[in-house]
């Protein structure tokens, strides 16, 4: 059987949009499934889009979505360059070749002649002018100096068939593809013919990109047929959708990877969520780690429809992942956001990745959750109202009152201990714990939500903070 080997080939035009890297992703574990070879190709031929540092994103964004190349411009395994640009020597040769072949041919059809072509809606369709150029008169343009464009010739008759394995059996007649430029006028390729001969000379047989390409992939075919080469094996994978009418689109400002990495989401996470958009395991896992996806992908699971992106199921699924987390691994990774808040240096970060693991989804949450550490101060003391645990601003001053006097007395201001206090108290008062615990946390944090319950947060803050709040909000409520 022969050697899988995929590519992905991004253009280094700003961030990672999310269908760009789930092409990049697929292309990884097919290869990884079947003990292949994945490259990584930068293609730059379009300098006007270019963006500087791009390239160092598209490495970035490899690396943090643990998707590890096998050649690419770091990495040689005898394919090389693997940057477009610097390969732009090779493509004109290869262009000869194809027009010697009947494949291509040269055309020197000025602007205006072009213009003169198009229709009523402003489209245009090359009309094979200079297919009917003698070879003398071509020899004779070129050696003038006559500027030129070598266009791909497309059969006028017939069909180009091919099968994806994805979509199954696809046919386009030939009348419905045009004659496009393989080499622009500046000597570089387009992206139609600069793809077909570096997949072809990096030994490229899996092929796995947008749907967008479906129907021009004939025209790839036809280069491929003409030159006497071997067809690579195409996968086309549907959208990733906004919604039902809309693509995702980094010209709309939809997020990117690294959007989501600032939003608190973890690299893992993201991967996983979009590995399945467009692809689903033969069981009902939903949460599969690298390893773990190479082991279950199959062309198999592959939709043909597209997949609609949603935020709140990748934000669960990220919720699942810091639960499986150990407090360093959490305090590692949500740092920055507790440096980010108002209690930046000032708590123990492990004290409070203890009570955040299991209540945030995003880390982006974080600094919402800590931040009442530090912004204590009048609150609406309406807020101890609570009609369905009977709690009235009477009930809460009472039991706040029984309860600063009776945490006064202890020594051990440890979250069970005052717990066990509270349930005490609770008895004596004879009230509900609900009644004892709840206006004790909004007393200590004039906050709705807070990571943790009100004990928690006493044995967060300490003892001579917790007396002082209480007695603020006490205080608060005998206005």
């Amino acid at each position: 059987m022969e050697k899988v080997r995929t590519r992905f080939a991004p253009s280094p035009t700003g961030f990672m949009h999310i269908g760009n890297l789930r092409t990049c992703l697929y292309a990884y574990l097919y290869a990884k499934k079947n003990d292949g070879t994945f490259v990584l190709r930068i293609e730059d031929t379009d300098q006007e889009r270019y963006v500087e540092g791009a390239v160092d994103v598209i490495y970035n964004t490899l690396k943090k979505a643990g998707i590890d190349h096998d050649e690419g411009p770091d990495k040689d395994g005898g394919y090389g360059p693997y940057i477009q640009s610097e390969r732009k020597s090779l493509y004109l040769d290869y262009a000869e070749e194809l027009v010697s072949k009947g494949g291509a041919y040269y055309c020197f059809c000025d602007k205006e002649r072009l213009d003169s072509l198009k229709d009523g809606n402003g489209v245009a369709k090359y009309d094979k002018h200079c297919l009917s150029l003698s070879q003398e008169e071509v020899q004779a343009r070129l050696a003038s100096g006559e500027p030129y464009v070598i266009r791909q010739n497309i059969p006028v008759d017939g069909v180009s068939e091919y099968d994806d394995m994805v979509f199954g059996h696809i046919s386009v007649p030939n009348e419905d593809m045009e004659d496009n430029i393989l080499i622009k006028s500046d000597g570089m390729p387009t992206y139609n013919f600069a793809n077909v001969v570096d997949d072809h000379l990096m030994a490229i047989n899996y092929v796995i990109r947008g749907v967008e390409y479906l129907s021009s992939t004939p025209k790839y075919n036809l280069m491929y047929d003409a030159f006497g080469w071997e067809r690579p094996h195409y996968m086309h994978l549907s959208p990733i959708m906004k919604d039902a009418q809309r693509k995702l689109s980094k010209r709309y400002g939809d997020a990117n990877f690294e959007d989501f990495i600032a939003k608190g989401y973890l690299p893992e996470a993201i991967v996983n969520y979009i590995a399945l958009l467009g692809w689903s395991p033969k069981g009902n896992e939903e949460k599969m780690d690298i390893t773990e996806l190479v082991r279950q992908f199959d062309v198999d699971g592959i939709s043909k429809s597209p997949s609609i992106f949603d935020e709140a199921k990748m934000r669960w699924l990220n919720g699942e992942y810091i639960k499986n987390m150990s407090v360093d691994e959490f305090v590692a990774v949500a740092r920055p956001f507790f440096d980010a808040s108002k209690i930046k240096d000032k708590y123990d970060y492990k004290a409070l990745a203890k009570l955040l693991i299991p209540r945030v989804e995003i880390l982006s949450e974080i600094p919402e959750k800590v931040n009442f550490l530090e912004e204590f101060g009048e609150f609406d003391v309406a807020m101890f109202e609570h009609k369905k645990m009977k709690i009235t601003k009477e009930i809460a001053l009472a039991n706040l009152k029984a309860i600063k006097e009776d945490f006064e007395q202890e020594d051990d201001w440890s979250d069970e201990i005052l717990k066990q206090r509270g349930n005490a108290l609770a008895e004596k008062l004879g009230c509900k714990s609900g009644q004892v615990f709840l206006p004790l946390r909004l007393a200590l944090t004039a906050a709705a939500t807070t990571p943790g319950g009100a004990t928690e947060m006493a044995e967060l803050l300490g003892k001579e903070e917790s007396m002082r709040r209480l007695q603020f909000s006490i205080d608060l409520l005998e206005k």
